[in-house]
């Protein structure tokens, strides 16, 4: 008895039976003959709450239901979370279904209104978009069950604290994957890529064929051979690619509820699977008041995992950044010539020259690209009609740190560094098309 109290609970239908059978007794006192048929109507009302807790208490198992998770979540995407129910009733029941959604996300009003037919079997699926890497903990999955009738219902409670972890963005690895064998970037409306002359790396000797560039002929090989014989050479591979991630206070700035610092794990991580396809090595690290998460570039099986779990580990922080920290670390651990792809924000010219010293300087070593942000939510502002003196004014400042953006890049390109100004949103597809690039030109 006291396990049916404690999961029966009453519903708005019985109240309102009830609000009405009240009103009768008291229009009674005004009206006597309504008072004889109050009464009934109170038994009619008891004696179909009597039966509505018989149909639904009658069995020990009414429903089941499974909630079916990912292995982990993908940080900054769409994640399917699927819920299997089966009505063991042989009849059909209404359900109310409220999961206990992991705190980060703050949702306290979820609940899915349900039909199933008797001895039948149903999936639903929401989806949940993190913006934070960790674990999440899942509560009960609450399921309230209801007769026809729908004057009381039946709490069943499933699949308690299930933790999840939250990784890196790995839909995106996915989805980018194929864009690891092409220098031809039609897809996603980027420009294909011309090729400048190639590489050294020497691949073999073929037989001229139509087409082929007459400069690259092999005149002894064509004597022996006594027919148009050609070198062929290949992009050059085992290149380093190091991933350097600022975790300062200018990344935690956020956009569609993601930091950039996570926008550039989720990049660091596609890139990665890209740079192993080319066949280069891939590593990262990551810094602020020091280095930290360092993985070494190389091309082992166990690359990926080991680049993941230390993209997942990332601790933020508010510190100003150390550049020299940086410098000293990057002259010290990487000894030869790699590409050098640096996540950071400037919004300002004068933000960029207190740390110019130290990017030239690694740029005299290797090849360094320097990757940072537009303010999507000024390129708003300055998009808006201005109607007030204030809108004015906001729409100029605006403008101008826009174009100290645009300042920013030609004053890296005039020290021959490279660099990426991207919305955070495309951020992903834009380091891959420029290490891409890189590959594709032979400059590395």
């Amino acid at each position: 008895m006291k396990k049916v109290l404690k999961n029966l609970y009453l519903k708005n239908r019985l109240f309102n039976a009830l609000g009405v059978n009240i009103t009768l007794f008291v229009l009674s006192f005004f009206f006597p003959f309504l008072y004889t048929p109050a009464w009934y109507f109170l038994i009619l009302i008891l004696t179909f709450l009597a039966f509505d807790i018989l149909l639904l208490f009658q069995t020990q198992q009414g429903i089941s239901a499974t909630r079916i998770c990912p292995e982990k979540l993908s940080n900054g995407d769409e994640n399917q979370i699927t819920l299997t129910i089966q009505n063991f009733y042989t009849f059909s029941i209404y359900l109310k279904v409220i999961d206990e959604i992991p705190f980060q996300f703050q949702v306290r009003d979820f609940q899915i209104p349900l039909k199933l037919k008797a001895s039948t079997v149903k999936d639903i699926a929401y989806h949940l978009r993190p913006v934070s890497r960790g674990e999440y903990q899942f509560g009960a999955l609450n399921i309230y069950a209801s007769s026809p009738f729908q004057l009381v219902s039946r709490r069943f409670v499933f699949a308690k604290d299930q933790t999840v972890p939250t990784y890196p963005s790995y839909i995106q690895l996915r989805k980018y994957d194929l864009m690891a064998f092409s220098n031809h970037l039609f897809q996603y409306g980027v420009k294909k890529i011309r090729k400048i002359g190639h590489t050294l790396e020497f691949e073999q000797i073929k037989e001229y064929v139509q087409g082929d560039d007459m400069r690259t002929l092999n005149w002894k090989a064509t004597a022996k051979k006594n027919s148009l014989m050609v070198n062929q050479f290949q992009d050059e591979k085992s290149q380093s690619v190091y991933m350097i991630i600022d975790k300062g206070r200018v990344m935690k700035m956020p956009f569609n509820k993601l930091s950039l610092l996570d926008y550039a794990i989720n990049a660091s991580l596609v890139l990665s699977n890209v740079i192993l396809k080319k066949h280069d090595k891939a590593g990262m690290f990551t810094f602020s008041k020091k280095v930290e998460n360092r993985v070494a570039a190389e091309k082992r099986s166990s690359q990926m995992q080991l680049i993941m779990e230390n993209l997942y580990n990332i601790k933020t922080d508010f510190y100003e950044s150390d550049y020299s920290r940086l410098y000293v670390d990057i002259k010290k651990n990487i000894t030869h010539r790699s590409l050098v792809m640096l996540y950071t924000n400037f919004e300002t010219l004068d933000s960029l020259h207190r740390q110019l010293p130290y990017l030239k300087a690694i740029a005299k070593s290797h090849l360094l690209v320097v990757v940072f942000f537009q303010n999507t939510e000024l390129d708003q502002l300055i998009e808006q009609k201005s109607e007030t003196v204030q809108e004015v004014y906001d729409k100029i400042i605006a403008e101008k740190f826009a174009f100290e953006k645009r300042l920013i890049v030609n004053e890296l390109k005039k020290y021959g560094i490279f660099s990426v100004l991207t919305q955070p949103e495309n951020l992903t597809l834009d380091t891959i098309n420029k290490y891409l690039e890189i590959k594709s030109r032979g400059i590395l």
